[in-house]
């Protein structure tokens, strides 16, 4: 039975993205489901690649030395990584998995950035040996790299000491002062087996003025340990640079909308709890306006204060790199009727849609793709779920308006997920295949060309 209910049904729709059309509108989805026989992730790497080159600029313009870190856990995928070898930007690695990823799809070694804690002897000792810089978490970790870089004698590791904010004293990440002013005395004595080249942070959130703040505390470090005879002429402020899914009035207007009654089974969210869908500055632009934020105390931009040190300033980023570089398609193969509303059920998990899985939803409008492509009849609200056992299954709880009668066999598209939805939480759980990851190229055509991506692992 086909269900129309009139109503006042929140939506949150996405900014456009002319090369995920052009798969949807081409026939390309469609064929893909077919011949994929199961939901699938399709890339756009020339939207990742263009996001690199804006950043890049913002670097450029505003006259800092600067280097791009493509954050590796955002997305496996492999195009990527290639994506930033090509455009001369690294890598963030967490892994031994993820630092051979990178250096076999192109990405020199010192163009490597080694992250996260109590990292792996293995990796600690294949950093070392292809000259990648580790951001250093604590004292024995330090350490354990000075006894490697001894004991291997082939060359230097280049380290960061990552420091611990005061707007985050309870992190487990990171050091004190107290913690770096050891860790300089003891780089100080491992002599020519470690290079100091700086210091590094990862801050919770997305406020500038705090990374401002801690960079401008950095630098005074770093010309402190220069005094001491230590190299000290990078900061990596990490990632962090929001970007936005909608435009600002649609997601304010979400927000004063929504309501338990807009979920499946009354389901409630903390607002605050949500991703910032819209932000006012996003991706490159947020970037510059950490440029020009004054650090509390001083009368000059970041950037200025990076130029006078002859400080390098390394970023992070993930998401910001991945907006608008991808998709995920799942199949409809079930519609059940419930009051006033319908349940869909898809041939997939939100395992897929990784917001679902940290007590939040993935609230950009998932679009329909019906077979039979009919003008639209009126509204039709559905919840989404996956096809498991597990009632918390849900890709999506909130009641979706379409404007067509959802079908079996339609397929829907959940817009912009390269960034942290695809694959950070997924699991083939009922033994269900992983979503193939599909790179979309010459979306400049007619008709896009598609291969599989060439992840490794």
């Amino acid at each position: 039975m086909e269900v129309t209910v009139a109503g006042p049904w929140p939506t949150l729709p996405v900014l456009p993205s002319p090369a995920a059309h052009q798969v949807v509108d081409s026939g390309l989805a469609a064929e893909l489901a077919y011949a994929l026989g199961g939901p699938f992730h399709f890339l756009l790497p020339d939207a990742f690649a263009a996001n690199l080159v804006a950043m890049q600029d913002v670097l450029t313009g505003a006259g800092v030395d600067g280097f791009v870190y493509y954050a590796k856990k955002a997305n496996k995928a492999a195009v990527f990584v290639e994506r930033a070898a090509t455009g001369g930007a690294g890598v963030d690695v967490s892994s031994t998995a993820e630092l051979r990823e990178a250096l076999g799809h192109g990405v020199r070694g010192e163009h490597l950035m080694v992250t996260g804690p109590a990292k792996d002897p293995a990796l600690l000792r294949l950093a070392i040996t292809h000259s990648a810089t580790i951001a250093v978490d604590a004292l024995d970790e330090l350490d354990r790299i000075i006894s490697l870089a001894l004991t291997g004698r082939v060359r230097p590791a280049r380290v960061l000491l990552r420091a611990m904010s005061d707007t985050q004293p309870h992190s487990r990440f990171g050091m004190s002062d107290s913690e770096l002013n050891t860790a300089l005395e003891r780089c100080l004595r491992a002599g020519d087996a470690i290079r100091t080249e700086g210091f590094s942070f990862h801050l919770s959130g997305y406020a500038l003025q705090p990374r401002a703040d801690l960079a401008a505390r950095l630098i005074d470090r770093c010309l402190k340990a220069r005094v001491m005879g230590l190299e000290a002429s990078r900061i990596s402020i990490g990632g962090g640079l929001p970007i936005s899914y909608a435009d600002a009035r649609s997601w304010h207007t979400f927000l004063e909308a929504h309501h338990p009654a807009h979920y499946h089974a009354g389901k409630t969210f903390r607002s605050d709890g949500f991703y910032p869908y819209h932000s006012p500055v996003a991706g490159a632009e947020a970037l510059a306006a950490l440029l020009a934020t004054r650090p509390e105390g001083s009368e000059s931009p970041l950037s200025e204060l990076l130029g006078d040190a002859g400080i390098e300033l390394l970023l992070e980023p993930g998401r910001a790199l991945l907006d608008r570089a991808g998709a995920t398609v799942f199949r409809i193969q079930g519609v059940k009727d419930r009051d006033g509303y319908q349940i869909l059920t898809v041939d997939g998990t939100s395992l897929s849609l990784s917001e679902q899985w940290f007590n939040s939803e993935f609230l950009p409008d998932p679009q329909l793709i019906p077979q039979e492509r009919d003008a639209p009849t009126g509204v039709f609200p559905a919840s989404i779920g996956a096809a498991t056992c597990l009632e918390s299954d849900m890709l999506t709880w909130r009641k979706i308006a379409f404007p067509h009668p959802p079908r079996i066999g339609d397929l829907l598209l959940y817009p912009n997920t390269a960034g942290y939805q695809m694959d950070s939480n997924e699991s083939p759980f009922h033994d269900l295949p992983l979503p193939p990851k599909v790179v979309i190229d010459r979306t400049d055509r007619a008709r896009p060309r598609w291969r599989l991506d060439r992840h490794f692992t």
